[in-house]
């Protein structure tokens, strides 16, 4: 490797309940290999921490590349960060409650660490290589197991007065609505996430609804995963797209209610569901988000799907890792 990209390289990590993803990318944001682990976060922090460091290093392994190239890792954890301490506030997928990822992880691989929330991270990824940051604002929507957010304000990643800026999932849209995972009541995520799509297709079937998945899943639709409620609308399935509908009708509801808040330049979606169901659902989001929004405020918005779909993550934290390293 030349002289001048030696301790240049990035890494990003995207650390989920489920799976870690580690990116190494060139200086430029180009991602040269990745990693992939699961998580197992039932072994406790300290576990996952070095599994984290095993999936880092099996990314530079897998490029060739060594460990003292990598000038700065950003990663992107699921939950309340402080990013200035690198400590995870809270994350209820991963069962952690104050856990200073930052510093174990600096101590096991000897390299700066910089952590941030994982829809931040996914935010800035977006912003900075699929935009080439041209948007001045940009609000990211992340539609996954849960619901997620970012705001960039001003060019910046804004994470307010606790560090807890971007929660737009428990904006609450539908009052005396489903129970949300947060306690609430009719959370945006309690109506459009993976989670609550699942929930009334399994409700509606213990009702008596008809539906192709039970044939391709089982009665109980146990492994059901968003690309089978693909396969189903494609098949015709009116029980799949009327929740489907109704999900991408909430969406657009919430992205209304940022637009009128915050009016941004650019309003992206993204995530598992978004990925899966994207010409199912955006043509409704952005039609709902029209209807919703106050006259007036959407000329010139783009509201879009992004393209960087599981990659959003590690090339985020490589943004942060940059931006964070200098």
């Amino acid at each position: 490797m030349p002289e001048s990209t030696k301790q240049e390289l990035l890494v990003g990590v995207d650390l989920g309940g489920t799976k870690i993803l580690a990116g190494i990318f060139s200086p430029q944001l180009q991602l040269l290999q990745t990693a992939k682990l699961s998580t197992k976060s039932e072994r406790g922090f300290d576990a996952v921490v070095s599994r984290i460091a095993r999936c880092v290093r099996d990314a530079a392994d897998e490029a060739d590349l060594g460990l003292k190239q990598v000038r700065a890792i950003g990663i992107g954890a699921p939950g309340a960060v402080d990013p200035d301490s690198g400590e995870v506030i809270f994350a209820p997928n991963l069962r952690w409650k104050d856990a200073p990822l930052k510093k174990a992880l600096e101590k096991e691989l000897e390299i700066p660490v910089f952590v941030e929330n994982d829809c931040n991270i996914c935010t800035l990824g977006v912003h900075e290589v699929e935009l080439k940051g041209r948007a001045r604002s940009l609000i990211g929507i992340f539609l996954g197991t849960g619901v997620g957010g970012g705001l960039i304000l001003d060019g910046k990643l804004y994470s307010g007065f606790n560090k807890t800026a971007g929660e737009v999932g428990h904006m609450v849209i539908q009052v005396g609505g489903p129970k949300c995972g947060c306690g609430n009541n009719g959370c945006f995520e309690a109506l459009a996430s993976r989670t609550a799509l699942f929930r009334e297709i399994q409700k509606a079937v213990k009702e008596g609804g008809k539906t192709v998945l039970t044939e391709m899943l089982g009665a109980d639709l146990a492994e059901m995963k968003s690309g089978d409620l693909r396969k189903a609308l494609r098949k015709g399935d009116k029980l799949v797209e009327k929740v489907v509908e109704s999900a991408a009708e909430h969406t657009g509801i919430a992205v209304a209610n940022l637009i009128n808040i915050f009016n941004p330049e650019v309003v992206v979606l993204g995530g598992g569901v978004v990925e899966a169901l994207e010409d199912e659902m955006m043509s409704i989001i952005v039609e709902t988000a029209l209807d919703y929004a106050m006259p007036g405020t959407t000329k010139g918005i783009e509201i879009v799907a992004s393209k960087l779909g599981d990659l959003a993550g590690v090339t985020g934290g490589a943004v942060l890792a940059r931006q964070r390293a200098k």
